[in-house]
């Protein structure tokens, strides 16, 4: 018979499938079905064929190429503005999940 304080032996929430996936499977799911469409959408925008990958990175490489020195600035140009948002924030995240010292 179990104490009024005792607890009964449940399952870990960190079983060996969510530590694999990093979270629940059903929030990975989630997590990657908009991630995907996120990535799917800038793809699609940048003029790329989900049925013929291998022709479309081709022809984003040729345009790349036509498009000289003013595509590199403008690829630059756009990494330079997803940094100044990604490395704060990724950085941030790390600061927060460093494991702590005893």
């Amino acid at each position: 018979m179990m104490q009024p304080n005792e607890t009964r032996d449940l399952p870990a929430n960190n079983d060996g499938l969510a530590r694999f996936l990093g979270g629940s499977p059903l929030a990975v799911l989630g997590r990657l079905i908009l991630l995907s469409i996120l990535v799917g959408v800038v793809l699609a925008a940048i003029g790329f064929d989900p049925w013929n990958i291998v022709t479309s990175i081709r022809r984003l490489f040729q345009w790349v190429y036509d498009l000289g020195f003013d595509a590199i600035n403008g690829l630059w140009r756009y990494f330079l503005l997803g940094a100044v948002i990604v490395v704060p924030i990724w950085l941030i995240m790390r600061l927060f999940s460093a494991p702590r010292g005893r």
